[in-house]
């Protein structure tokens, strides 16, 4: 139980069917186990980024009304530091960030070295919803592949590892999620009418979804399209991918330094003597 970046031009299985977990699916116990085992690689990893504070890295996480991303968010990046972690929900833009251009708002929470940022949404919802909303002419939104394309070729340039995961569920899926948050009082609050609004246009999701992974899944900055209808393979496969890209980086810890070992030296010298009163 493995995911595979998608390659650059390929149009990604976005049905029903790869909603699903995989045949070869281990027990719920095992799959509690698997993610425990990768929860610790993860914060290991974690720990090296922010000690060596030259790079960064970036999660994106882009899915449909109830795709899973606070779950993901809390299950798989809570696993580590959060001194460490810099989240940011992207809600619909404010007329300051509508003042801007697009990616505005979004280079400005990029994560700063050492620290491991995680998208709710991204710059992505500006080929997702202003698409299938028809905000904006269509050779506006064509535009911004190449845009994006270039923006995050940038950010990989100078210092920042992308990784992006389109949390895939079926319909089915998303309208018994809608139902439990209509029929469950402690969730109702996140049960919004425009949800079932935007379930309508499920097709045009899914060929605005399937455009943006095909034209910009790069080699740089690849996506990932995770299985979510079963929310512990979901969370297990995510941390997968974070654990294996933390890996390829090989963070250290910086070794000290001749004044580090100087003062050391000097503090186990040190008497109580010394001190002084």
């Amino acid at each position: 139980m493995r995911l595979e970046p998608v390659p650059l031009g390929t149009t990604p299985a976005l049905d029903d069917a790869a909603a699903a977990p995989p045949a070869d699916l281990p027990g719920q116990r095992e799959l509690r186990s698997q993610l425990d085992e990768l929860g610790e690689r993860f914060a290991q990893l974690q720990a090296a980024l922010y000690a060596e504070n030259r790079r960064a890295v970036l999660a994106v996480l882009q899915a449909r009304d109830t795709g899973g991303k606070d779950g993901a968010i809390r299950h798989v990046f809570g696993l580590v530091n959060p001194m460490g972690i810099d989240i940011t929900s992207f809600k619909a833009p404010t007329a300051l960030e509508l003042s801007h251009d697009y990616l505005w708002r979004v280079h400005k929470r990029v994560p700063p070295r050492g620290i491991i940022g995680v998208f709710n949404r991204s710059h992505y919802e500006d080929v997702l919803v202003v698409r299938v909303h028809d905000l904006v002419p269509p050779d506006t939104w064509r535009a911004r592949y190449d845009q994006i394309n270039a923006f995050e070729r940038h950010l990989a340039d100078n210092g920042v590892t992308i990784v992006k995961f389109c949390l895939h569920i079926s319909r089915e899926e998303q309208r018994r999620r809608l139902m439990d948050r209509l029929r469950e009082p402690n969730k109702n609050w996140k049960f919004n009418a425009g949800d079932l609004e935007e379930r309508e246009r499920w097709d045009d999701y899914t060929a605005a979804y399937a455009d943006a992974i095909r034209l910009t899944s790069t080699t740089w900055a690849p996506w990932y399209v995770v299985p979510a209808d079963r929310k512990p393979v979901r969370d297990v496969l995510i941390a997968q991918v974070m654990v294996e890209t933390l890996e390829r980086m090989e963070p250290h810890y910086p070794g000290a330094t001749v004044t580090a070992a100087e003062l050391l030296k000097r503090l186990e010298s040190e008497t109580i003597a010394d001190v002084g009163p």
